[in-house]
């Protein structure tokens, strides 16, 4: 969204916000517990609704599935510069007519790809979504992609390729990717190339937003003033005219390469460290065993083991944390943390012995006890507080595949967990040899462990 847009549209929502403030805080709790209705418009566009008219605003968000990784070889980049175009001109409407609408509408439109998906979003007034649907469709539908803004764009992806080609933490991410994933797509750059972006035509982004855009695999959430029966119309008008089956190109399942060493080594005052073990899949039965085993080791910003050893009692880095990576075609347990480079080799030494205990020991039964009670009650603060992140939420349950009724369900599979399968969860992901990233000044003899 353009600027001018941006602020007319903060404009508008001030004053109601202002006075719902009081209404609003009270309910982020009782989120955890929302109503959402199961939406199928007569052209069997499928939606989740959440009927929300404390403020008079319509979130919606969706996604397609496949990303970047549907880019041809060649044509790195593809699906980058595709997501970048879809507010630069739609139907008759080049792209400062398009832009111009958008902002008289006051709506908020964006899109952004990623490995294994295209999202969009819009947030819209109630009072104007006639029109922000109309041109949200126009853009969903009727995307230009008018050569003069593809050179735009591609010259602004462009300028960053080229910053990226001398940024150290640019160049190791590139170096990590390739280190864990070989030749698979994952080991791509989502920007692409100079070489691959240069020779995007308006019929590659044509030809890809066919074989992409279309209902087979959509997924779409929204949140707000907007009943049933309405949002059936607009579900309609928004996807009802897209291709039915998707043509995406297969993907390869591939694990992660673990064992090996990517040293990416500059003169740096500060040393960034990555270490990357197996993980589990959304749908694994030892899913919530691993995902409450990984909170305690470093998921819990300032609870974790990781943060206390590392930060709390040595005070070797700022941060120190550990993520459970789920894609569509790969899984893995990456530790993440930057200290001064004259005690890197100490503090990788921490936190693999951090790593090597909880395999070895797993965690302690309050560990257990008080990472459920959090786990449980953040969720709702994390993830439902304001209607974008309940759209975004709801979509991302509905890629997983884990149910409309998931929240309901959520607190007791976290509550089921036993210690033994924590410690069991931990063993299978932690006792493997890791690969390891190191982005700063060539380490000495690093400690044994983990």
């Amino acid at each position: 969204m353009t600027r001018l847009g941006t602020i007319r549209f903060r404009l508008h929502i001030v004053v109601l916000f202002l006075s719902v403030l009081f209404l609003i805080l009270p309910a982020v709790t009782a989120r955890a517990n929302v109503a959402i209705q199961d939406v199928k418009s007569s052209k069997g566009v499928d939606a989740w609704l959440v009927e929300d008219y404390s403020v008079p605003i319509i979130a919606i968000r969706f996604v397609f599935d496949g990303g970047s990784t549907q880019d041809p070889p060649g044509k790195e980049g593809l699906a980058n510069l595709m997501t970048g175009l879809f507010d630069e001109g739609a139907g008759n409407l080049d792209s400062e007519a398009f832009q111009i609408r958008l902002d008289d509408v006051g709506a908020e439109m964006s899109f952004d790809e990623r490995r294994d998906g295209t999202y969009g979003s819009m947030r819209m007034l109630a009072e104007r979504r006639d029109e922000a649907f109309d041109l949200l469709r126009l853009a969903i539908t009727q995307p230009r992609f008018d050569q003069e803004p593809i050179d735009r764009v591609r010259a602004q992806v462009l300028s960053g390729i080229i910053a990226g080609e001398n940024d150290p933490d640019t160049i190791a991410q590139t170096k990590w990717a390739e280190a864990l994933y070989g030749t698979h797509p994952y080991a791509r750059s989502d920007q692409g190339t100079r070489q691959s972006i240069a020779t995007i035509t308006p019929n590659d982004l044509r030809a890809f937003h066919k074989a992409n855009f279309a209902r087979s695999g959509l997924h779409v959430a929204v949140v707000g003033a907007i009943d049933a029966e309405t949002l059936k119309l607009k579900l309609d008008l928004l996807f009802g005219d897209l291709p039915d089956k998707q043509q995406l190109r297969p993907v390869a399942d591939v694990d992660p390469k673990l064992a090996a060493r990517v040293e990416v080594n500059y003169a740096l005052p500060q040393t960034s460290l990555q270490l990357a073990y197996p993980g589990v899949k959304r749908d694994a039965p030892d899913f919530f065993a691993a995902a409450l085993m990984n909170e305690i080791l470093g998921g819990g910003t300032f609870t974790s083991r990781l943060f206390n050893e590392v930060r709390e009692k040595r005070g070797l880095a700022y941060s120190v944390n550990s993520s459970l990576i789920n894609q569509d075609h790969s899984t893995a347990l990456i530790i993440s943390t930057g200290t001064r480079s004259d005690r890197a080799a100490q503090t990788l030494g921490i936190v693999r012995e951090v790593v090597k205990r909880m395999a070895e020991e797993g965690p302690t039964e309050a560990e257990l006890a008080a990472t459920k009670k959090y786990m449980i009650g953040a969720y709702a603060i994390n993830n439902l507080d304001s209607s974008s992140s309940i759209a975004a939420t709801l979509v991302q349950l509905q890629v997983d595949k884990l149910g409309i009724d998931y929240m309901q369900r959520r607190t007791a599979y976290i509550n089921g967990v036993t210690l033994d399968q924590v410690k069991a969860a931990a063993r299978k992901l932690l006792s493997t040899e890791p690969t390891i990233m190191v982005v700063g000044p060539k380490l000495g003899e690093v400690a044994n462990g983990g």
